[in-house]
This record gives structure tokens, sequence and C-alpha cells, in this order.
């Protein structure tokens, strides 16, 4: 990044409890794309994998040698990814209307296409439990137009799904958003945080955090707002339960990532030339913060580790 010294100035601690590391900086890794989402890492092969969506496309950078390559295309407008326990990828796609499974022969299960008959909206964002359920949000913004996927009518409301995949049941955990984007379990997996981004249709914009009941969901109240008129999209939570998410479409001096610790206070902010969409953990040792940020994919190692496993 041009003007790079340390400690990087664009990385704002604003509370102690925001854990810094001095000498590291913001870097950008990739570039020339034109919707970087969806970020997840694979520590096993050292490589990051994102989706381009509106490129119909997925890519992979290298960590060892930098080296950014075409993952999967056409990727059917693949959106949100993350792993199983089995450390299988598991994507979400807008144009197919459905959640996958890529098998270590690279075979695609399809996982989730339909509930109670009717085609889902647009899986959008995705994470795995422990006990091997996967939770996703289906907003439906892949159906809104031809830029990410195609136009087409919702049959669905805008729901978060928990499904089982050993037995194939999916189950809506929760009905009340506007437009369910981003979401993520605390390190006990007692809370699933989930971003309603549904300010793009007359909605509100910000963060909920509900009460983990086994399959179920209780509560759902306001974690975090204060984004309007712009909004966040993707989140990752570390081992100290602090939430961090993506910011932009507004300020663009509020471009990038916050930190918000598990109380609700903002403590810190990360500040990139772009609107920020997604984000995840990763490196070898997980305290290597990943951006998809518009056209790029930005790097900064933290002082403090990703709770999200694999």
């Amino acid at each position: 990044m041009p003007g790079t010294r340390y400690p990087d100035t664009r990385v704002v601690a604003l509370d102690r409890r925001f854990r810094r590391q001095g000498n590291a900086a913001i870097e950008r890794i990739a570039t020339g794309f034109r919707w970087a989402e969806g970020p997840v890492y694979f520590r096993d092969l050292g490589c990051l994998i994102w989706s381009d969506i509106p490129n119909n496309r997925m890519m992979r950078w290298l960590e060892d040698d930098g080296h950014v390559s075409v993952f999967r295309s056409p990727s059917n407008y693949a959106n949100g990814n993350t792993r199983d326990h089995a450390g299988r990828l598991i994507t979400c796609e807008h144009d197919t209307r459905r959640v996958t499974r890529t098998e270590a022969d690279g075979r695609i299960t399809v996982l989730m296409d339909r509930h109670d008959g009717r085609r889902l909206n647009g899986p959008n964002d995705i994470v795995v439990a422990s006990d091997g359920a996967i939770w996703f949000t289906d907003p439906g913004y892949g159906i809104d137009g031809e830029y990410e996927g195609h136009a087409d009518t919702p049959e669905l409301a805008a729901h978060v799904y928990r499904l089982d995949p050993a037995t194939g049941e999916a189950t809506v955990v929760a009905d009340d958003f506007t437009r369910p984007n981003g979401l993520a379990f605390s390190p006990d997996e007692r809370r699933l945080y989930v971003v309603d981004s549904g300010i793009t249709h007359g909605g509100p914009s910000h963060i909920r955090v509900f009460d983990v009941d086994g399959t179920r969901l209780r509560g759902g109240g306001v974690f975090a707002d204060g984004f309007a008129p712009g909004f966040t999209d993707g989140l990752r939570v570390d081992m100290a339960g602090n939430v961090w998410c993506s910011m932009g479409w507004a300020d663009p001096a509020e471009d990038g990532v916050r930190c918000y610790a598990p109380d609700g206070d903002l403590i810190g902010k990360v500040l990139l030339p772009e609107t920020c969409a997604n984000l995840t953990f990763g490196g070898r040792k997980r305290n290597r913060l990943f951006m998809c940020a518009s056209t790029s994919v930005y790097a900064l190692y933290v002082d403090i580790q990703g709770a999200q496993l694999p």
C-alpha cells in the first residue's frame, strides 16, 4: 500500500481492547476484480479462495508466492464460501439458487436448493457449526438483476436457515429480516451474529445477535448499528469474541472494517481505499485478516486469532 509505515495509521484503535500488531501493515494482495466476496482460507493448502461475483468465477491466491489464478469458472455466480469439518468447500450460488459442497475429488453435491417445495432466493453467506450443521442466509440479491445472477421472482421470504447435512432437513431459524446477510458464531457458539443489510430495500442497517438454543435461535436484538447511510455485509469473530465486520457504501473515510467488543462497543477500525464486502481470518496461525473490498483483496496481520475453524 502507498505510504506504508509502522505503525499503520489506517489501523485505528479506539479502545485498548482492540489488539493491533504494531509492526504490520495493510497489504493489497490481489486486484482487478469486479466485486470480490466470500473469502475462505484453506490452511492445509495455504491458499485463499474467494468469489468474483459479476465475473462468474472464483479466484485463488497462494500464500507461499502470492500467485493468483482462477479457481472455478463459471461459478454459477457464487457468493459466500466456508468449509465443513471434513475440509470441504461449501458455497452459496446465486444463479442456481442453491448451496453446494465440493467433494475431495472435485465433484459438486447439491445440499439444498428448495424449501417446502419452493426455490431458494439465492443463498448469500454461510457458516458451519461444530455439530456439522450448516447455517446460511437467503436474502435474494442474486435474483435482483442480471449483474450478480439473473433477474427472477422470489418464491420464499428472506430467511436464515439451518441445514442438517446428515438428514438433509432444513429449518427456518429466523424469518423477520429484510435482507439477512453475513453471519458468524461466537467462539463458544452460544451466540449467532447476523447482518441485516435491508437498507438496500428500505429496511435497516445493523447487526443482530441471537442466543443459540440447540437447533433454534432466541432473542435477536440489535448488537450494533450506526452504519447508515452505508451498511455492513459480512462478518467474522475472533477468539476474544470481538466481531469484525465490513463497512462501506457511504462515507469513503469509513470504508473498511470495524471491530466491536462482545458488549457492542466499537473498539477499532481498519481503513481501506475501497468499500469492503466480506472478510475472514486465515494464515498459518489464523492471525491474518483477509478482506474482500470491491475490486481488490487486502490482508493484515492482527494480534488475535480468528475463531472460525477449520
